[in-house]
């Protein structure tokens, strides 16, 4: 009777543990998270939509392809760096590398086939084509490139858009980002935020 006495105490300790723990783990922390997010980094919190007059274009943390319908680049815009996320890149419910060792025949294949693809595009040496060009991040999903991959398109991009060389240039030289603290990761340019950028331009040379 004593040892019934005692299981049934332990059992009852065990359901008051999980409870507690439920509601402090499970409702009460996320909230207190969530709450502390929308406060003090409210635009990160939400995903850090990118918006045009009122309308999501983007997120700066996820990048996306600058094509046509029929998956053609559009020479008007800066291009991201490849994505193997998905079935058509850039999806961020899939978000993955190609899993690719550097010496597997597919990848160099890719790698062979971006390399002539790019260089035709851009009229440039294949030889000038930076890495992050021809080869997918491991997320799939990566905002930014080089900036040694956006100064390559600047000619490209220029004469889509009827400005000139000097004033592309300038653009992306203003939109690259350095070192996080100095010394984390490498520099970069958010490849949204630098065609949003280079459509303002564009609009108001027009104007």
């Amino acid at each position: 009777m004593s040892n019934l006495r005692t299981t049934g105490r332990t059992a009852l300790v065990a359901v008051r543990a999980v409870l507690v723990f439920t509601v402090l783990l499970g409702i009460l922390y996320p909230l207190a998270v969530t709450g502390i997010g929308q406060l003090a980094f409210p635009a990160q919190a939400n995903g850090s939509v990118v918006t045009v007059e009122g309308k999501a274009v983007g997120s700066a943390l996820i990048g996306q392809a600058f094509t046509a319908e029929d998956g053609t680049p559009l020479p008007q815009y800066f291009q991201s760096r490849p994505s193997a996320s998905g079935q058509d890149g850039y999806d961020a419910m899939a978000s993955g590398g190609s899993n690719l060792g550097p010496s597997n025949p597919d990848l160099l294949a890719q790698i062979r086939q971006r390399r002539a693809a790019i260089a035709a595009f851009e009229h440039v040496d294949p030889s000038l084509i930076p890495p992050d060009a021809l080869t997918a991040s491991a997320s799939g999903l990566d905002p930014q490139i080089s900036p040694e991959y956006a100064l390559l398109q600047v000619r490209r991009v220029a004469d889509a858009r009827g400005l000139t060389d000097a004033t592309v240039h300038a653009l992306v030289e203003s939109r690259i980002q350095g070192r996080d603290l100095g010394f984390l990761g490498e520099p970069r340019v958010n490849v949204l935020e630098l065609n949003l950028a280079l459509d303002r331009l564009s609009s108001s040379e027009e104007g």
